[in-house]
């Protein structure tokens, strides 16, 4: 079996709470890149992508376990590895050339042997002619090229990109992988293995030889499988148009076991935010779910969520949220990457705006534990106001701060909309709905007992 360059064992990320819990972002990973492989690592928004890319390369230490360079612990050896990111981050005051050069420049390298590598990587990443010019100058295309170029001058062992093409235009992202590939597979790149972080899925198809796709909450592999499609890969193929389904079902379909957590080393139990009591809120606006049911409703009721995706131009990671919403609220069923509607979204998207407002009303109630809470606390106090402080530090145990101010912002949003409270923003309480004062100043004067 070939040594691995780096090695993963074990490794995995929590962040420390108030209470004994703690927020687990990563759960207890092995993983491992070898020389000779592009690898690519895919996963829907919050799987923790971009955390594992930063302490594989040691720019981060894991909670717990090892990262491994050549068997050695990564923070004690030689790491030769370099970034690509998703912004250029190119220093605007330098050239083209100066750019490629600052790490030749950091490393103490000698003008000679730093100018004929510099010279050398802008000639095969294309930017001959180019030395002169300022980032300001050049399109995003470009400017991604002196990214690569600045990356790979150090020679890296692994060359690491994080989602390096999504900034780009379709076909200047095309291109640029398609240059890529080329100069990889005819060795001109000095890197012994690349490891892309992506949500495109078809971009992991035409690119990795191995593909890993991560599951959320907490990040775990779901799936790490070698490609085995000979290069040029055809879109069109079905062999390529099965793993892309495959990857999409992967990406959808719940996880079937959860994998048991290890406690820590003072013997508490690291939490796992599946067994959490609220469930997580897909970031997804009302609207969108609307949008995406009538769509659903046009296409027979339902439809493959690959082709659906390529038909509205979407990237997996913003129509997940809105299936995974729609799916929460009992107006969808997703099937092993297939997504159709059910009876109460047919009437939901068939509805006019007031009675899709009763039925989104019913269904939160129904199935959003969150807003169940808020809207019981609401009705039980005296002054019908509750303190958004209250909901905050409950999330708060469960989720890290970020993503409970998210939570609390759906969690907002979706009660607005659908008339289960209102929120005073200026003292952040939650307040009962204008629908219900209403309701009850009407039955007050009537006579009714409310």
């Amino acid at each position: 079996m070939t040594t691995p360059i780096i090695r993963a064992e074990r490794v995995e990320k929590y962040y420390a709470q108030p209470s004994e819990n703690r927020i687990q972002v990563i759960s207890p990973t092995d993983l491992a890149i070898c020389a000779g492989e592009i690898v690519a690592l895919l996963g829907p928004s919050g799987s923790g992508k971009s955390t594992l890319l930063r302490m594989l390369t040691g720019l981060s230490a894991p909670s717990a376990g090892q990262v491994y360079w050549h068997e050695k612990p990564i923070a004690s050896a030689n790491v030769n590895v370099s970034i690509v990111f998703q912004s250029f981050a190119l220093f605007p005051w330098l050239t083209v050339f100066e750019n490629v050069e600052a790490p030749l420049r950091a490393k103490g390298m000698d003008t000679a042997e730093r100018r004929r590598r510099s010279q050398r990587i802008l000639d095969t990443v294309g930017l001959d002619g180019f030395q002169s010019a300022y980032p300001k100058e050049l399109s995003g295309g470009m400017r991604q090229r002196v990214g690569f170029a600045r990356a790979l001058v150090v020679e890296p062992e692994v060359l690491f990109m994080d989602e390096p093409f999504s900034a780009l235009d379709v076909l200047t992202s095309e291109n640029l992988r398609s240059e890529l590939l080329e100069l990889w597979h005819k060795k001109t790149l000095p890197t012994q293995a690349i490891f892309i972080v992506t949500h495109n899925i078809e971009e992991a198809v035409l690119l990795a030889d191995r593909i890993i796709v991560l599951g959320r909450n907490p990040g775990h592999i779901r799936t790490d499988f070698h490609v085995g499609l000979v290069h040029p890969r055809d879109r069109k193929a079905a062999a390529f148009t099965q793993l892309v389904d495959y990857i999409y079902k992967v990406l959808t379909q719940p996880d079937a076991q959860p994998p048991a957590l290890p406690r820590t080393a003072d013997g508490r139990k690291v939490r796992d935010q599946r067994e959490m009591h609220y469930q997580m809120l897909p970031h997804a606006r009302p609207g969108g779910i609307a949008g995406l049911l009538e769509i659903l409703l046009d296409h027979a009721g339902k439809d493959d969520i690959y082709r659906l995706a390529d038909d509205l131009s979407f990237e997996i990671d913003d129509l997940l949220p809105i299936v995974d919403a729609a799916q929460l609220l009992g107006f969808l069923l997703v099937t092993e990457g297939d997504v159709a509607i059910t009876a109460s979204g047919t009437e939901y998207a068939d509805s006019e705006i007031l009675h899709q407002k009763e039925l989104f009303r019913t269904a939160a109630v129904e199935h959003v534990l969150l807003l169940r809470q808020i809207v019981r606390a609401i009705e039980a106090k005296s002054d019908g106001t509750v303190s958004e402080e209250f909901f905050h530090d409950m999330l708060d145990e469960q989720f890290s701060e970020d993503e409970t101010l998210r939570q609390l912002e759906t969690a907002i949003n979706w009660g607005r909309y659908a008339e289960l409270f209102d929120f005073d923003a200026s003292r952040r309480r939650f307040t009962l709905p204008q629908r219900l004062t209403h309701d009850a100043e009407q039955d007050r004067t009537t006579g009714i007992d409310a």
